[in-house]
């Protein structure tokens, strides 16, 4: 199945011979600027306008069953904190370093999860989503699968917090092969990824998956499952000539967040140590892909609002210039909050040549 199903081929595309329009349109976690994060809801409303592929977060329930969460903690997300039968469950623990407090989805199995109910993670700034506070379930990764191959787009799957999972016994990467491999998605050709801000999982992915693996650059820091263990690396090494060739020897491309490759202002990265230009050129040159993320409709939304415009029309265009810049790097792909704005600006790019 391709991800461009229905739509004329790209006869452009540079990797792997795929039939997909660059760049791709990734809807980050779901049209979350429109719909609470990480439901059917904000996947299917995504879907509706135009996007490629829909992202699900990953994380693990105590019956090693693959759920849709940005992170496993659930009380920003969930109505979790209105169910008394759960009460006690709630507990701190350390993750990547920090400690958290509250409801943890590897301390539930499905049947229990599927009793809470999803809400907007951010009710102040995004009031119209909290509309739909409570009516839609926390998905499994079989249902987003499911959803997507319905409608033929593809699902762009972030594992999240890998090494803690592990170190719990519910490792997120076997699961998470055998679904895609479910539904017939097992190929580099399938309209699938594999995302990770660490590296353990991606390489020991490696010789298990032809399935395409994004390597996450954060804008600052390093991956977790190496500093934790005193390498030395930075996501910095990592947009480097050398660390690029190191990165191609295990991933298909970079996620690269949009401070080291968007507009400098806002948002830029003081001190960048690769410019946006060279870091897409030198990547593409290693066979890498190269996404961008994220483009954030609330956050230029907030801005606007700084300097005293609610009517919106500042945000989009701020939006807009965002997307303009990514797509005349030539990026690969763009993850983006409003999937509808990316297509369209993508699309209008594309017919004026």
């Amino acid at each position: 199945m391709s991800s461009s199903a229905g739509r004329a081929a790209n006869p452009e595309a540079r990797h792997f011979g795929r039939h997909e329009v660059a760049p791709i349109v990734i809807a980050h976690r779901g049209a979350s600027a429109f719909r609470p994060e990480h439901t059917l809801l904000a996947y299917t409303v995504a879907i509706s306008m135009g996007t490629d592929y829909i992202e699900p977060d990953l994380v693990s329930t105590k019956d090693h069953v693959l759920v849709a969460r940005h992170e496993n903690e659930l009380s920003a997300t969930t109505d979790i904190a209105r169910h008394p039968e759960f009460a006690d469950r709630r507990t701190s623990k350390v993750i990547n370093g920090i400690r958290h407090t509250g409801w943890f989805t590897e301390d539930f199995t499905l049947e229990e999860l599927r009793t809470l109910r999803a809400r907007e993670r951010f009710p102040k700034e995004r009031r119209d989503n909290t509309a739909y506070d409570g009516t839609e379930r926390i998905p499994t990764l079989d249902e987003v699968v499911q959803l997507a191959q319905r409608h033929g787009v593809g699902v762009y799957a972030e594992t999240k917090f890998p090494t803690y999972f592990a170190s719990i016994g519910l490792p997120l990467e076997e699961p998470l092969l055998e679904t895609f491999a479910r539904y017939g998605w097992d190929d580099e050709r399938d309209p699938a990824f594999i995302q990770s801000f660490e590296t353990g999982n991606l390489k020991r992915l490696r010789p298990l998956t032809r399935l395409r693996l994004i390597q996450f650059v954060g804008a600052t820091g390093a991956p977790y499952d190496l500093a934790g263990t005193g390498d030395p690396l930075t996501y910095d090494d990592m947009v480097t000539p050398e660390g690029l060739r190191e990165v191609a020897e295990y991933a298909d491309g970079i996620g690269v967040v949009t401070k080291r490759i968007g507009p400098g202002d806002p948002g830029g990265l003081d001190g960048r140590p690769v410019s946006p230009v060279a870091l897409v050129r030198n990547a593409q040159q290693q066979g890498l892909l190269v996404h961008a993320t994220t483009v954030r409709k609330l956050a230029a939304r907030l801005r606007a609002e700084l300097r005293g415009d609610t009517s919106g029309g500042r945000a989009t265009e701020e939006v807009k210039r965002w997307l303009k810049r990514l797509c005349r790097l030539n990026v690969d792909g763009v993850i983006a909050d409003d999937p509808g704005l990316a297509r369209a600006v993508r699309d209008q790019l594309r017919t004026r040549g």
